[in-house]
């Protein structure tokens, strides 16, 4: 089978544990990329931060950010597909939020607006120790009024929110309250967050967008990730591919599982379905 469209997953997939992505993995994705095939980053993140990462590889390929609300062209701006929350479901969460003392998190494409400055001492870390470079349009948004001109203010560009935490029992009551919102999709991209989209996004609705734009069959795209939030594209792409770190339920959803994040296993899996073809 020729594949003719890749999608990857960001933590724990493309970056290896240090956050990076090794000389290794951006040759052979460059390799693969010049034989014709797009390599579309696939990621919770929002799209200013994800198209950093595909700069990185080097490619002109779309990028799939906030979990599939928001797919981009990079080479001329189009924007394919978006999704929104909407400034009514929007402000729901935040009195949901206030009710349970939580403080989230909300994104349009290009701009994070956090309610815990510890985020800011986090993110600044990051960059101080080398483990990124790129800058974030971030606002800290410091009370419950101010949530409220915010979120009305970008109800047409809020696409996902998103909740970090370290304690699970301290939000296991709100996790329970937002199941049972038919309005939402909830997803976790590690053992520390909630990230909630719209009723019917996820990366594998997004992969089927793309798939129908450039008119292709399931049966030509891979799809790796490690992630909750990835099982949806591992199982709609013609091979799926779980990474040696993943999560047993997405190894279990795989149809192949490639080395870890520190062993090149994104770049083993390219080379081994698409180079070596």
């Amino acid at each position: 089978m020729a594949y003719k469209l890749v999608c990857i997953d960001v933590d724990g997939t493309l970056l290896n544990s240090k956050h990076k992505i090794t000389p290794r993995t951006r040759e052979v994705l460059i390799k693969a990329h010049k034989k014709g095939v797009q390599i579309v980053v696939c990621t919770g993140r929002m799209y200013t931060d994800a198209e950093y990462f595909s700069n990185l590889i080097g490619v002109k390929s779309p990028v799939i950010a906030s979990n599939g609300a928001f797919i981009k062209e990079k080479d001329n701006d189009q924007v394919i597909f978006k999704d929104i929350l909407g400034e009514g479901l929007a402000l729901e969460l935040l009195q949901m939020f206030r009710k349970h003392k939580i403080k989230p998190y909300f994104c349009t494409p290009d701009k994070f607006y956090y309610g815990n400055i510890m985020f800011k001492l986090f993110y600044v870390g990051t960059r101080l120790l080398g483990a990124r470079s790129n800058s974030i349009d971030m606002e800290y948004v410091f009370s419950w009024p101010r949530w409220q001109k915010v979120l009305r203010g970008e109800k047409d560009n809020i696409v996902k929110c998103e909740i970090i935490y370290r304690d699970n029992a301290l939000i296991a009551d709100l996790r329970e309250e937002l199941l049972h919102m038919k309005q939402l999709e909830i997803v976790d991209s590690s053992q520390y967050n909630i990230e909630i989209t719209r009723a019917g996004i996820s990366k594998g609705k997004a992969v089927a967008v793309l798939a129908e734009f450039y008119g292709l069959r399931r049966e030509e795209i891979i799809s790796i990730g490690d992630s909750q939030n990835d099982v949806s594209m591992i199982e709609y792409a013609g091979l799926g591919i779980a990474m040696g770190n993943a999560s047993d339920r997405v190894k279990q959803t795989a149809d192949y599982i490639t080395n870890t994040n520190d062993e090149d296993g994104v770049a083993n899996a390219i080379t081994k379905f698409i180079l070596e073809q």
